[in-house]
């Protein structure tokens, strides 16, 4: 879980008062070479202001978790302060947007930053595109899941869900999870399906509303693995390879048309 802040609301302190705060620098220092840096940098509470009105639901826990993540490395004061730059805030924004526009875990989206995802950078498809064909750039890995392992507890707290919530999830095959040890885990990618599940809670969708995504998840993965079957099931390693490329670029075209064709759905009804 994220650490704690050194003290209630450090995070939140003008950024001028940290830094009398961090060493006791001498006045002529603060107004010198250091003076641009603090301008330019941000408290965690400056940050949540900065972002609110495109990401509403920003919140200071939510960015010490992805910082407990290792998807942010603010700079540190002296006094353990946190100071987010420019470029920190553009990768978090670029964080939250792949978040809410692509759907993707945060195991990909470390795939993602590591291999120099930007706002600005363009997305490259998982393979080139035969001629006339566009590029469809696969949104998630379906490649083993690796990485942490969440409690019932640990994704309680992250998630905000009620334990009643999940324990449907359970009885109607939306999570799964894995016992070890006589306790069950979430993996990444089931903490992420809890937390969208709690936010259609809030509008009375229950475990047992979810049948329909469910089905249809199950049908599409049984539409794809029948088209790439035969190369699935290759003992040539590239050509599996290959053909796992070519699943996730087709889960990414089915998103998309998913996606599409709600929306099409959608305005038929607000008309």
């Amino acid at each position: 879980m994220a650490a704690k802040a050194p003290q209630a609301g450090a995070d939140e302190l003008d950024v001028e008062q940290l830094a009398e705060a961090a060493g006791g620098r001498s006045r002529a220092a603060r107004e010198g070479g250091d003076a641009t840096a603090r301008q330019k940098s941000l408290t965690i509470g400056a940050v949540c202001k900065a972002l609110a009105q495109e990401f509403p639901d920003i919140s200071i826990s939510k960015i010490r978790y992805l910082e407990d993540q290792k998807l942010l490395t603010p700079r540190r004061t002296p006094g353990g302060y946190r100071l987010y730059g420019q470029g920190d805030v553009a990768r978090l924004r670029t964080i939250l947007r792949m978040q809410r526009d692509e759907f993707l875990p945060l195991r990909v989206i470390r795939q993602e930053l590591a291999a120099g995802r930007s706002d600005e950078a363009t997305p490259a498809p998982g393979r080139p595109p035969r001629e006339g064909m566009r590029a469809w750039r696969a949104s998630m890995s379906v490649g083993e899941v690796t990485g942490a392992l969440y409690s019932l507890e640990d994704v309680l707290e992250d998630t905000k869900a009620e334990a009643k919530l999940v324990r449907e999830l359970e009885e109607f095959g939306v999570v799964k999870g894995e016992m070890r040890g006589g306790v069950r885990y979430f993996d990444e990618t089931e903490r992420e399906i809890v937390a969208a599940v709690a936010e259609l809670a809030r509008y009375g969708v229950g475990g047992r509303n979810l049948r329909v995504f469910r089905s249809s998840a199950d049908r599409e993965a049984s539409l794809l693995q029948q088209i790439l079957a035969p190369a699935l099931r290759s003992r040539n390693p590239e050509r599996r390879k290959e053909a796992v490329e070519a699943l996730e670029n087709l889960a990414a075209v089915a998103t998309h048309l998913k996606h599409l064709l709600l929306v099409r759905d959608l305005r038929k009804i607000v008309r």
